[in-house]
């Protein structure tokens, strides 16, 4: 299964929109990963591709995106994404998972540093909060629940001011960088229908996938 050869950002964008929710690697859902649908002529060249479409697209926002699934990185729709923060915290608020006991106390440091501090390079997040271990999955964790994504990727540059590298994300909480009326529209809903509402919009576009397997691949924390 295929939806589309992605040849450029913009087809990348459209994909995106229309799926909701799109892993950029292989899932075991077969075609459901930009790395199925892109045309191999672009995954790596010396021009650009989705490797730094990916920052530009969420900067534009025009996507969300973050390691929103099974900890690795994957695309949201605008659309898509409220429901996916009300199903992915059950409900609460970063506060609430605090105050019933649900945030280890190094989730709740990086938190209370990037909504003082951000948005900044995942490089200066580590060092400012002072993690020597255990950074990786503490912002994994944050990022499944929804309360941390990429808004854009840091380049280091060259003598000459061209950039290199794979680039350092530039956390933010999505409450800052979209608004919080934005990510807290889907609360009409109840966090498992939120859940069911992303299921069945997957299930229209992968009509072969059982609904149960669906389910289990958007499952969380």
């Amino acid at each position: 299964m295929r939806f589309q050869c992605v040849r450029s950002v913009d087809d990348l964008a459209a994909l995106v929109a229309g799926i909701g929710f799109l892993p950029f690697f292989r899932s075991r859902i077969g075609g459901w990963s930009l790395e199925e649908n892109v045309d191999p002529s672009v995954w790596f060249t010396d021009q650009d591709g989705p490797w730094e479409w990916k920052g530009r697209l969420a900067r534009e926002k025009r996507i969300v995106y973050g390691k929103f699934y099974h900890g690795k990185a994957a695309f949201v729709s605008l659309t898509c994404f409220p429901d996916l923060c009300n199903f992915r915290r059950d409900g609460y608020d970063f506060e609430g998972f605090c105050e019933d006991a649900l945030a280890p106390h190094n989730d709740r440091l990086l938190m209370a540093w990037l909504t003082e501090h951000g948005p900044a390079p995942s490089k200066t997040v580590r060092r400012s909060c002072g993690f020597t271990k255990g950074y990786d999955t503490v912002l994994t964790r944050l990022q499944m629940q929804t309360f941390v994504i990429d808004r854009d990727f840091v380049y280091d540059t060259d003598r000459n001011g061209r950039p290199y590298g794979w680039g350092n994300a530039l956390l933010d909480t999505p409450e800052r960088f979209l608004g919080a009326e934005t990510v807290n529209s889907g609360d009409i809903y109840s966090p498992a229908e939120s859940r069911e509402r992303i299921v069945r919009w997957l299930h229209g576009w992968m009509p072969d996938a059982p609904e149960d397997l669906i389910r289990a691949e958007l499952k969380g924390r």
